[in-house]
């Protein structure tokens, strides 16, 4: 019966261990698509209006990478060429 127990015991910490790994896995990859349908968000610019040059925008490692938005709390996939309702220009 001991035997049985640590198996039991194994296999949830095993899973636990694999749970844990995939937390940064989901958080890197997340978007907020409410907040980005309420904004009306969309990946290309409106006219000059482009992510890039918005006071909100968090810009990615390079100025081609995805970065985030500040109105999109967790979202790391907003284009720089991307656009929404709430754009305000950069001072």
């Amino acid at each position: 019966m001991k035997v049985d127990m640590n198996q039991s015991r194994r296999n949830l910490l095993k899973l636990g261990g694999v749970a844990l790994a995939m937390i940064p896995v989901v958080a890197l990859a997340a978007k907020n698509d409410a907040m980005r349908t309420a904004m009306k968000y969309k990946d290309s610019p409106d006219g000059e209006k482009q992510c890039a040059t918005c006071l909100q925008f968090v810009p990615g490692k390079t100025a081609n990478d995805k970065g985030g938005c500040k109105l999109f709390p967790g979202d790391t996939e907003v284009s720089p060429k991307g656009s929404c309702v709430a754009w305000a220009k950069k001072a």
